[in-house]
């Protein structure tokens, strides 16, 4: 099988390939073709890839393109974690909002919208490549904002394109290791959108299990969420919520604990450094890496946890890795027809009451040679209902806008969201956004 990984200068690319290293069942990745506007950061990933398959049989054979086309030509599963505009559109994501004093997020609130504007064209044009040249192949997309790029995506290659995001596994994994249960024989009822969901259930043996946490002060301290959240606002909701909740659930608290350094200026340096030092030395590209990695993950959510005092992350979590065992069951599930259950990013249908057919939601779903089916989900209270549809609106009046061009229906995307609190503030937002990020100028032209 052939993989094409777009983005692949991304620092995050050699979890996916330790992955596939990982992975010796049949059918299995013989090729990994990665593609990136960068040259540079393609040959800095070629070395830290070459240096973790030195020893092991075998391994995925590496090349490398600058060529959209000759990376999807005849792939069979396309992984798209693009960054259109670089760390330097992430931080104006941030800095823009920010400075109007609303939250600075890359994917919640304006930043978010500011982030799919631009990254909706180009994840179009990529969908209509895939259809050309790979219609068979799959697309696995982790291109944040993930449930809108997946919605988007889906305009052209319908089924074929799958979101996935490793936020909601990371909380079932913590959820069981706090009641001593293993995550791979629990059911849990998790629902919602892209960064924006709730854990209801945690079924083991027939019986809900999550109802025993929420109970149990000493076995929640154990969840870095009910640590950020309090354990009285998670037994209020009588659910565990994503992470990226607490954007919503403490929305002050927020700006205040990033109004400094955002979470994108720290990365651009660390990245940077990254790179100057592979390019400097090569035979030290993996190290350079694993160094860099752990920085990055051990600051992940930074502000929430300060803010909070809900200590460091936990070592053992920090190993049992994310998305790229997402990415890499997902693929052997539909290569090698092994079904399983996931939580992944897909059309609702009727999955989800009270959404919209065509909206893609983050639920559990079946997978196996066939595809993808997403699995009904119990009705929602309107405290959770009501956001979900006011956040998928917001998703939705975007893509419009990013595919049509519209200033005014960005504008209207801006003020709809919950996070922003004014129309004012929304137009205020897209005149700062374009004067800052040229490719999102480029994508919304018009007067406002």
């Amino acid at each position: 099988m052939r993989l094409a990984v777009l983005g692949g200068g991304g620092f995050r690319v050699p979890l996916v390939y330790g992955a596939l290293l990982r992975d010796t069942a049949k059918p299995r990745v013989e090729q990994v073709v990665l593609y990136d506007v960068s040259q540079d950061r393609l040959e800095a990933i070629r070395h830290v890839l070459r240096q973790l398959a030195a020893g092991h049989d075998e391994p995925p054979d590496i090349q490398i393109t600058t060529d959209l086309d000759t990376a999807l030509r005849d792939a069979t599963f396309v992984f798209s974690a693009i960054r259109v505009g670089g760390l330097a559109g992430r931080t104006a994501d941030e800095r823009v909002a920010l400075d109007l004093g609303l939250l600075g997020q890359e994917t919640t609130g304006p930043g978010g919208i500011s982030y799919g504007l631009r990254t909706i064209p180009v994840a179009m044009r990529v969908a209509e490549r895939v259809a050309a040249l790979a219609p068979q192949a799959w697309v696995i997309n982790f291109t944040n904002p993930a449930g809108m790029i997946t919605e988007a995506m889906r305009h052209v290659l319908g089924d074929r394109v799958i979101g996935i995001c490793d936020s909601p596994i990371g909380l079932i994994r913590r959820a069981a290791a706090a009641l001593g249960l293993d995550p791979a024989r629990v059911s849990p009822d998790y629902v919602g959108l892209n960064h924006l969901g709730w854990l209801r259930g945690l079924v083991h043996d027939g019986s809900d299990a999550l109802p025993g946490l929420l109970a149990d002060d000493a076995a929640l301290r154990q969840v870095e969420e009910a640590r950020i959240f309090g354990a009285d606002w998670v037994r209020t909701l009588g659910a565990l919520p994503n992470e990226y909740l607490y954007y919503y659930y403490f929305t002050r608290e927020s700006v205040a604990a990033i109004s400094g350094q955002t979470r994108g200026e720290s990365l651009v340096r660390q990245q940077d450094d990254f790179y100057a030092a592979v390019r400097a030395r090569p035979g030290d590209a993996l190290a350079e890496w694993v160094r860099t990695r752990r920085l990055r993950d051990e600051s992940y959510m930074a502000e929430a946890r300060d803010a909070t005092e809900a200590g460091e992350r936990d070592a053992a979590d920090l190993e049992a890795g994310g998305y790229e065992g997402i990415a890499l069951a997902l693929m052997a599930a539909i290569a090698r027809g092994e079904p399983t259950s996931m939580i992944l990013n897909v059309r609702n249908g009727a999955a989800v009451p009270g959404l919209p057919a065509d909206a893609v939601v983050e639920i559990p779903c079946a997978v196996d040679g066939s595809g993808v089916r997403p699995l009904a989900t119990r009705p929602l209270p309107g405290r959770f209902l009501g956001l979900m549809q006011q956040v998928k609106a917001v998703e939705q009046t975007a893509i419009e806008a990013a595919t049509t061009g519209s200033a005014r229906l960005a504008v209207e995307a801006f003020a709809l969201h919950p996070l922003v609190d004014s129309v004012t503030t929304a137009r205020r937002l897209l005149d700062g956004y374009r004067a800052r990020i040229p490719e999102l100028a480029a994508a919304i032209p018009g007067s406002s």
